[in-house]
């Protein structure tokens, strides 16, 4: 079943389980009376029960009589009204209307007086409650209602004290003999005057207004008339004739009301059915027979309605017809519900009954038509009857009764295909002819959208001028886009034409800005709630479409609100806070990044009432309103807490809000209720209420600011006046998100050529597609990149015509598809389409020649027309003239009928006359211009020896490197039969000396696979025939034929089906209306059907065998007519039937092809995984697990599966036991197909897997913990160091890393940070003290792990041997340095070790290391020292450093220059030093400063050396200064200096210098004696100065 939207699944569940719960609490019970005078009576459309007789004997227990004595008192009237009530059937009361089984019912329903009042009080409500149950479908409940004049009086009656709402109560039973007062409000028929909502704004909002003003006044109380029940001991009779007339009258008018409310319900509810529901397919119009003439088209219409969309099949004596066979015989259509069947030149074979069967889910119905061809009288012209001819004369006309037809209707001056903007005026006109044009007869103008009567709106008007049929546009809109249909009616005939209209949208007010949203619909209304859904735009202004914005507007204001703070992407949005009883419009917008789309236009005007209110509007007529309502008299009973309402679900759910429905509850009082919703997360029972403020009015909610992908319940309560019922059942857990995917692109677009302006395209349905909402094709030139919307209203169905292109340019096309949730992704470009006719009459044929001559007739060849005009060639015509001295004659016709074959006998010519010919095709668009005149021709007897030229020489199944080449034989074939062919080729190009032969041997075929030809490059043939008498003429050129792979080639491609059945099948996809496949076996048509029968359908092709053996041996070729050469062919030799006969018996004996045999394999976590692969398993593949030769199963210890996708079959166990040992078998079935593979698990080969599988287990245990994912291991850098390393993993922040050594702890200064996963530890200069074993653990609260690394003995050595050859290569090129003991080689390494033995080569010598040449290491630097150097010291010096496993070596030249310099700077070095060790110098003693007081001894010494000995001076402040008898100066024994001042002044403050000289040099050595006098003294010496300078004043 088609899926429908939501708001019609649910729709049903609405109309009927809440009407039928409803109603049964609502349905009074009949009460049974004890006199054949009391009578029962309907108060209302509650049909409540009450008799005056049973109030009387109240106190007497209830009892219950045969309802049949109380209904043989009803009148006829009341009769008819049940039976009106009964024919209006319902699931509860399904019965027969028989008045027998209707007492039954009663006597059933009886019940003592308690009952019937707890009843009352259940089912008297107000008119709200009675219009919901009517629309709903009401279950038929009998009313036995009685005539006036048998209805008793009522007891007295007086007015209430007030009017008012009653209160909800039960009459308990140990009052029912009280006397009890009471009002109860009830709408009755005739206060009811609001009719259906109307199409115009102005009466909707009338009756609105009117529907809320009568609900204010009842609650109100205002003008309401209470009768009240007394109670009364007085006697039967008295109460008969107090019975008022104004109760026998309002009786009386209630059954009329009652009863006009039932059949207007009834039509309410057959139209809801039709419009709404799903229904069973209906022809609207039905098939009429024709009577016709011979070569006369005739076209069969119906139209059909029906949900969803019928299926229409064509039948021909009750046998389907295939339009394709035989090819242009039958046109079937199907568009927009119309259908038609047009059959093309009828002939005495197409006489018969003619049944269109039109089926869906919900039924089949068919329509039957008759055919009847006549043939014409010879006095006819039969040009007047040929097909498609609209020219007839007046009597020829034939009317389905086979009289001459009384008007013939013809359309002059068309409307084209339009093009508009929305906003714009579009008008489309026609003039219409009739003849006979009768006065009194008038057409009916009928216009038509997408097949849909259009009525005239403030959108469209329409006008007939008795000649001119017009309709406008007046504001036009996407909705407005479409196939426009107008039909001329006369009586039973009519006559119709259509175009199609494209409105694009209008220019956005912001660049950028999306289209506008159409079709805005208001779907599921409520009092204070409904959905508004709409279409997407196909132009989203080059940025995707983020959202749309829905408005409203109250009817009769201009102000519009936003409904949404945020943009929804779903199509359809519940749209809530509605005030009950006023109308609304709606809009959307589109919005995207660069703005707000225009608004779309408005919905239609839709009233917030309750569905019930909706339906009695529509249902019952409007009336005045008198101001006044007839209520019922009952007591006021006790408010009543309302039930759980039932049925709650989910109807809709996206990722914006989720929208609930649910029915009232059968418990819920007098008065309205209204409903709370609360919600929880799934899976607590934390319940929030969504609706605090505002209780809802409507059994509909949509709860929005929900957590996108959550899951929540949702429960429902009901409240009234008398509190907050209990509430209902939670939903199950519902996720938000949106349950309507987004469908899928569609794909196989394909454009086929239509007209010169436009292109049809058809394209497949995409997957999975839910409710789709239609189609949106661009297109765009090829190369310019610019894609434009071909349509913009989506269209349903996968065929569309594109409209507006531009002839000659080339064309690609693409699809997306529509839905609610939004549009696909594009389809996959289209192959590119020249925009041209799709069919034209061929070009002339070509390259006319003479195949044979005899003395009275000729046979002419020529080729095919380049230009076949988009179809099939159906036919040559031949013409020829007679040439006179050089002087043509008239051309005269050759052929009659067309001839297929491209070669013609002309027959009756004259021996030895001149003659031309000229040729002209022929296809369906009728016959192409002639070919020119060919060369002269002389009709003489042929008499040479040799065959004339092969014919029809054409090129197929062209490949890149290929091709095949067939011709036919020569029509003269010489003295003696043909012997075979010879074949030439060269390149088109090529000069004409440049043929060459492609066969050295004669060919006794008249085919040729031509091979080694090179891609891209135009080659040209030719054959010639040879005899007994030699090589004939060669054959007219061929056709160039470029050796290409087209894109999309496909080939003939061999099959062996499951049953071995061998088949050969070609699918082309570029294939046209009229194509057609055509087998062929070595190049010749396949005549005997006795060996393959071809089944062909659509665009594929099957050729099968029935019995493959030698004698099909072949080669197969299949090619497609009215194509570009699509061919493929097939070779069926010797080895490949065998292979294919054994395959087939394969296949019909088939065993399952395994991928890989049964293993088996360690997991990660240990357990053990028995594993194959088929290569190919079904969806009902199977397989039995056996150990030991018995049979396990999927359970605890085995985990068993089979995936028929992959092939892959698999066991898994958890662990490896001793008791797993054996043999295990897996045992494939699928179908009829079996194999089965074992696996041996015994002795060594298990004991490995077990241990392998224990030891997994354990590692991967280890691994969930941090743990070493590499060992520890050690690497040496570029500085020549060592550095310990492993990787980890699973590691977090908390987990700690240790090292140790020996196991002792290595203090680590950093922590690792663990970014990069792994550890390290550096080793500087790494010798032999860091020999020992080193350790790493990793640990944290999930566990630890170690790794260990023993660098001692070999693993010390190898390190060694990788540091010593780090060292090795880090060493620098030897260098020379001069010393003062002679000449130093150096070299630098990054560190030195004593692993790393250093070696010193002289000349390839050697060298002994003596006191004059020595080596050794300083720091980083290696040398070899050479003290003393002699000329016998020059060469070549190599330093070898051998790292343990290979040397390394560093050379330097000490000769030549190098040598002399370096001797030089020896000798300069060692003079120096000589110089520098005997030099004059003061060695100490003398200290830099002396700080002595005045009148103290100063003794300074100090130890001079030179070699000679040196001379001594002193200097004071820089100059020379000897001893006195104040300073001593003494020198003494070559090297004692000393200097003494036994009582030093101030004077003596100053620079002392001691300067030793020898021939060697001078060295100066300075010391500062500063002399200070103490406190005391100073201060008596500057008293003394003062007196001093006194005394001389």
């Amino acid at each position: 079943m088609m899926s429908l939207p939501f708001y019609q699944r649910h729709h049903d569940h609405y109309d009927h389980a809440y009407r039928h719960k409803a109603l049964q609490s609502t349905v009074s019970q009949y009460q049974k009376e004890t006199k054949s005078k009391s009578a029962v009576y309907a108060q209302g459309s509650t049909a409540y029960a009450r008799s005056s007789a049973a109030y009387r004997h109240a106190s007497a227990a209830g009892f219950s009589l045969d309802s049949s004595a109380a209904y043989s008192h009803g009148s006829s009237s009341a009769y008819d009204l049940e039976s009106a009530a009964y024919s209006y059937g319902s699931a509860a009361y399904d019965q027969s209307a028989a008045q027998s089984k209707r007492s039954a019912a009663y006597s059933l329903e009886s019940e003592s007086l308690s009952n019937s009042s707890a009843a009352y009080s259940h089912g008297s409500e107000s008119i709200n409650k009675l219009a919901a149950a009517y629309r709903l479908g009401s279950e038929a409940y009998s009313l036995g209602l009685k005539d006036s004049n048998l209805m008793i009086e009522d007891q007295s009656y007086k007015m209430s004290p007030k009017a008012k709402r009653a209160k909800q109560s039960l009459v308990s039973e140990d009052k029912e003999n009280e006397v009890t007062d009471y009002s109860v409000p009830v709408f009755t028929g005739r206060a009811v005057n609001i009719s259906g909502i109307t199409d115009t704004e102005e009466e909707r909002i009338k009756e609105s207004a009117a529907y809320v003003a009568k609900r204010n006044l009842f609650a109100t109380g205002e003008g309401i008339s209470v009768s009240k029940v007394a109670a009364s001991s007085t006697s039967e009779e008295e109460y008969h004739e107090k019975k008022s007339r104004k109760v026998a009258i309002r009786e009386s008018a209630e059954r009329v009301a009652l009863k006009k409310t039932i059949e207007e319900t009834q039509a309410f509810h057959k139209k809801l059915n039709q419009d709404k529901l799903l229904h069973a397919p209906e022809f609207i119009i039905e098939l009429r027979s024709h009577t016709v003439w011979e070569k006369q088209n005739v076209k069969f219409r119906c139209s059909v309605a029906g949900w969803p969309a019928p299926r229409v099949t064509w039948y021909k004596n009750n046998v389907p017809i295939n339009d394709q066979t035989p090819p242009g015989k039958y046109i079937i259509e199907s568009r927009y519900g119309l259908h038609s069947l047009e059959i093309n030149e009828c002939d005495f074979d197409d006489i018969a009954q003619y049944r269109a069967s039109a089926m869906n889910v919900k039924g089949e119905v068919s329509a039957y038509a008759s055919l009847v061809v006549k043939r014409y009288k010879p006095d006819i012209d039969a040009s007047l009857l040929h097909a498609g001819s609209v020219s007839m004369p007046l009597g020829l006309g034939v009317s389905p009764h086979g009289y001459a037809s009384r008007f013939e209707i013809s359309f002059v001056d068309t409307f084209d295909v339009a093009f508009g903007r929305e906003g714009e005026t579009m008008s489309l006109g026609c003039r219409v002819v009739i003849s006979p044009d009768i006065k009194r007869f008038k057409p009916d103008i009928e216009w038509y959208r997408n097949g849909v009567l259009i009525t005239p709106s403030k959108w469209v008007q329409m006008h007939w001028s008795g000649e001119q049929a017009s309709l406008t546009l007046t504001h036009a809109n996407k909705e407005d886009e479409g196939l426009y249909t107008l039909r001329v009616v006369m009586g039973e005939y009519f006559e119709e034409f259509s175009n199609y209209v494209f409105v694009r949208d209008a220019d956005a007010e912001m660049p950028g800005a999306p289209g506008a949203p159409l079709d805005v619909q208001c779907l599921d209304a409520n009092k204070d709630y409904v959905i508004v859904s709409w279409k997407q735009p196909a132009v989203d202004g080059g940025n995707s479409i983020l959202g749309y914005f829905i408005d409203r507007c109250e009817v009769g204001t201009s102000h519009w609100t936003q409904c949404n703070e945020t943009p929804v992407k779903f199509a359809r949005f519940p749209v809530t806070g509605l005030v009950e009883g006023r109308s609304y419009i709606f809009r959307v917008r589109a919005v995207n990044s660069a703005g707000v789309s225009l608004p779309s236009r408005v919905s239609e005007p839709v009233a917030a009432l309750d569905p019930a209110d909706r339906a009695r509007l529509r249902s019952h007529p409007s009336a005045p309103w008198t101001g006044q309502i007839i209520v019922t008299e009952e007591e006021p009973a006790e408010g009543v807490v309302p039930g759980p309402p039932t049925d709650l679900q989910v109807i809709e759910a996206t990722k914006n809000y989720v929208v609930l429905s649910w029915k009232p509850p059968g418990q819920r009082g007098h008065e309205g209720i209204m409903y709370f919703v609360e919600k929880c997360i799934a899976g607590t029972e934390d319940w929030q209420r969504m609706n605090t403020e505002i209780p809802v009015k409507s059994p509909r909610f949509a709860v929005f600011d929900l957590a996108e992908g959550k899951s929540y319940c949702f429960r429902v309560r009901c409240c009234n006046s008398a509190g907050i019922g209990e509430p209902s059942e939670a939903t199950e857990a519902t996720v938000v998100d949106d349950k309507l995917d987004i469908p899928k692109p569609p794909d196989h677009v394909m454009p086929t050529r239509n007209t010169d302006t436009s292109v049809v395209l058809t394209w497949k349905e995409p997957s999975d597609a839910k409710e789709l909402v239609g189609y949106y094709i661009e297109s765009s030139v090829v190369g310019s990149g610019l894609w434009e919307p071909c349509n913009n209203n989506p269209v349903k169905g996968t065929r569309f015509i594109c409209h507006g292109l531009k002839n000659g340019e080339n064309y690609i096309f693409r699809v997306r598809a529509v839905n609610a949730a939004g549009l696909s992704e594009f389809s996959q470009d289209s192959e590119p389409i020249e925009v041209k006719a799709a069919i034209a009459a061929p070009s002339p044929p070509y390259d006319i020649t003479v195949l044979e001559s005899v003395h009275d007739s000729m046979v002419l060849g020529w080729k095919q027309p380049e230009v076949t005009g988009g179809t099939e060639i159906t036919g040559y015509y031949v013409n020829y003239r007679e040439v006179i001295d050089g002087v043509p004659g008239r051309w005269m016709e050759a052929n009659i009928k067309a001839v297929s074959e491209r070669a013609y006998r002309i027959e009756n010519l004259k021996e030895n006359m001149v003659y031309q010919f000229q040729v002209a095709a022929a296809n369906l668009a009728g016959v192409g211009t002639p070919s020119p005149a060919s060369q002269p021709f002389k009709c003489e007897e042929w008499t040479i020896a040799v065959p004339g030229p092969p014919h029809d020489v054409t090129c197929t199944e062209v490949r890149k490197d290929s091709l095949v080449l067939l011709w036919k034989e020569p029509v003269y074939t010489g003295r003696s039969p043909i012997i075979g062919y010879y074949v030439d080729m060269k390149e088109t190009q090529a000069k004409e000396e440049l043929w060459k032969s492609v066969n050295e041997k004669l060919l006794q075929k008249k085919f040729l696979k031509i091979g080694g030809l090179k891609e891209g490059v135009s080659y040209v043939f030719r054959v010639r025939a040879a005899n007994q008498a030699g090589v004939g003429k060669p054959s007219d050129v061929s056709r160039p034929a470029i050796a290409e792979t087209r894109t999309g080639t496909k080939e003939v491609v061999v099959n062996v089906d499951d049953d071995g059945v061998i088949s050969l099948n070609f699918e082309c996809d570029q294939m046209s209306a009229n194509s057609t496949f055509v087998w062929s076996k070595n190049y010749e048509p396949i005549e005997d059907d006795s060996r393959l029968s071809i089944d062909t359908k659509g665009g594929k092709s099957k050729a099968t065998f029935k019995d493959l053996a030698e004698d099909d041996l072949g080669i197969y070729s299949c090619a497609v007519t009215d194509t570009d050469g699509v061919s493929s062919s097939y070779t069926i030799n010797e080895e490949e039937m065998k292979r294919l006969l054994a395959l087939s018996h394969e296949h019909k004996f088939p065993t399952i092809p395994l991928a890989s045999e049964l293993a088996v394999e360690i997991l990660e976590k240990g357990e053990v995984r028995f594993w194959l692969q088929a290569e190919k398993l079904s969806g009902n593949a199977k397989a039995d697990f056996v150990f030991n030769d018995k049979e396990i199963f999927n359970g605890e210890k085995y985990k068993m599966k089979v995936d028929q996708k992959t092939g892959l079959v698999e066991m898994i166990m958890d662990t490896l036991e001793d008791k797993d040992e054996g043999t295990y078998t897996f045992q494939l079935q699928d179908g009829k197909a079996t194999n089965q593979s074992s696996l041996v698990l015994i002795g060594d080969v298990f004991k490995k897997l077990r241990d392998e599988a224990n030891f997994q287990q354990k590692e991967w245990h280890r691994k969930q913990g941090p743990h070493f994912v590499d060992k520890l291991g050690w690497e040496v850098t570029d500085d020549c160091n060592v550095m310990l390393k492993c990787k980890v993993a699973n590691i977090k922040k908390e987990t700690q890393i240790v090292w140790y050594k020996d196991s002792r702890e290595i203090m680590v200064d950093e922590e690792h940070d663990f970014k990069d996963g792994v550890c390290t530890l550096l080793i500087s200069e790494f010798s032999r003290k860091d020999t020992g074993t080193y350790e790493v653990i990793l640990k944290d609260d999930r566990g630890k792990d170690s790794s260990e690394l023993k660098l001692t003995d070999t693993a010390f050595s190898d390190l060694m041997n990788e540091v010593c050859r780090r060292i090795a290569l880090s060493a620098t090129d030897l260098k020379i340095q001069s010393t003062a003991e002679g000449i130093r080689l150096y070299s630098y390494v990054t560190y030195y070790v004593e692993d790393l033995r250093v070696g010193w080569v002289h000349n390839d010598t050697q060298i002994k290391f003596t006191d004059r040449v020595k080596t050794g290491v300083t720091g980083e630097q290696i040398w070899l020292q050479i003290n003393e150097p002699t000329p016998q010291d020059k060469g070549k010096y190599t330093m070898d450093l051998f790292d343990g496993n290979t040397g390394h070596k560093k050379t330097v030249d000490l000769s030549g220059q190098a040598f002399d310099e370096a001797f030089a700077e020896f000798q300069r070095l060692k003079q120096a030093a000589i110089a520098e060790k005997n030099r004059a110098r003061v060695l100490g003693g003398l200290p830099d400063v002396v700080t002595i007081q005045e009148g103290k001894a100063l003794n300074l010494s100090c130890t001079v050396w030179g070699d000679p000995t040196p001379e001594v001076s002193w200097l004071k402040n820089e100059k020379s200064f000897v001893s006195d008898a104040n300073c001593i100066l003494k020198f003494e024994a070559g090297k004692n200096v000393s200097f003494s001042i036994s009582n030093v002044s101030t004077h003596d403050s100053g620079k002392y210098s001691l300067v030793v000289k020898n021939k060697y040099g001078t060295e100066t050595s300075d010391v500062t004696v500063s002399v200070y006098i103490p406190e005391e003294e100073r201060q008596s010496e500057q008293e003394n100065t003062k007196e001093d300078k006194k005394t001389r004043a």
